[in-house]
C-alpha cells in the first residue's frame, strides 16, 4: 500500500487537489509535478535563448491550463504514461492550479514582451523568477500562486491525518 506524508497532502490540498485518498494521491501525487516540469523546461528555454517567440508559443499551453480541469501535458500521462507505469488517471486540477496557470500565462506574455522591446534584462530577472518557481512546485509540490489564491480564498480544512 502507497502511502502519502501529512506535508505532501497539504501542499497538493492547496493546489486543490481536495477530496482525494491518501493512496489515490500517493500514486498520483508525483505525476502531478510533470505538467509543471515541462512548463518549466519550457520557459527556461525560452528564457536562456532570450526568445520572446519560444515565450509567447507556451502561453496557449498555460491558457488552457488555466482554462481547463485538465492540464494539457497531464493530457500525456493521461493517455500513455500511465499505462506504462500501471497507475490510474491524474485527477482533475482546481482552481488554485489553474490560477497558477492563468498567471503563469500573464508571467509569460510580460517575460516574452520584455525580450521583444529590447529590456533584456527584465526578461532574464522576470524568466528566471518564472524557472524558480516552476522548479519549486516540479520539485517539492510548494505551489506559490496556489498558496496566493488560498490567502485570496481560503485554505482547505486540514485532512484528518493532518490533525493528529
Amino acid at each position: 500500500m502507497s502511502t502519502i506524508s501529512p506535508t505532501t497532502r497539504r501542499r497538493l490540498e492547496i493546489q486543490g487537489f481536495v477530496g482525494l485518498d491518501d493512496q489515490t494521491l500517493a500514486k498520483t501525487g508525483p505525476w502531478l509535478r510533470l505538467a509543471f516540469a515541462l512548463c518549466t523546461v519550457l520557459a527556461a528555454i525560452g528564457t536562456l535563448f532570450a526568445s520572446p517567440v519560444f515565450l509567447w508559443a507556451l502561453i496557449p499551453i498555460a491558457a488552457l491550463a488555466a482554462a481547463f480541469p485538465v492540464h494539457p501535458f497531464d493530457l500525456l500521462y493521461n493517455h500513455g504514461l500511465r499505462h506504462l507505469t500501471g497507475t490510474g488517471p491524474l485527477p482533475k486540477r482546481g482552481a488554485p492550479s489553474r490560477f497558477a496557470c492563468g498567471l503563469g500565462t500573464v508571467w509569460l506574455l510580460v517575460t516574452g514582451w520584455a525580450f521583444q522591446s529590447g529590456y533584456p534584462l527584465a526578461g532574464y530577472m522576470l524568466g528566471g523568477a518564472l524557472t524558480f518557481v516552476g522548479l519549486l512546485v516540479s520539485t517539492t509540490d510548494i505551489c506559490i500562486p496556489s498558496f496566493i489564491y488560498r490567502t485570496l480564498f481560503g485554505f482547505p480544512p486540514r485532512s484528518d491525518s493532518d490533525k493528529a
